[in-house]
């Protein structure tokens, strides 16, 4: 199982998605899957194309942040795919853009 702390880079397993970690809290065990497979460290040979569990094909986009519900896990999309990201078993939300202050 690879740490998952920030700056680690991972890959799909049945797509093109490939990630770095944001947030992770320390010592936390986290298992990242895309498209329902677990993630791959970036220097893994990636095994040939596969096809996402369709409860997770809703895809991946490029440069969007990926968090969990308690917004304690976050990765970044650095190469979108077909598979979509999940933690645990539970599927990651696009993180929503921070409101810019009033300048009232």
């Amino acid at each position: 199982m690879t740490e998952m702390k920030p700056g680690t880079r991972l890959r799909s397993a049945v797509c093109t998605t490939e990630v770095m970690v944001v947030a992770a809290q320390k010592d936390a065990a986290v298992v990242l899957c895309c498209g329902g497979r677990p993630m791959l460290d970036l220097g893994t040979v990636p095994p040939p194309p596969g096809t996402p569990a369709p409860a997770f094909s809703s895809g991946t986009q490029l440069g969007k942040r990926y968090v969990n519900e308690a917004g304690t896990f976050e990765v970044l999309c650095t190469k979108p795919g077909a598979g979509s990201l999940s933690a645990d078993g539970v599927a990651l939300k696009v993180k929503g853009a921070k409101p810019l202050p009033s300048s009232d």
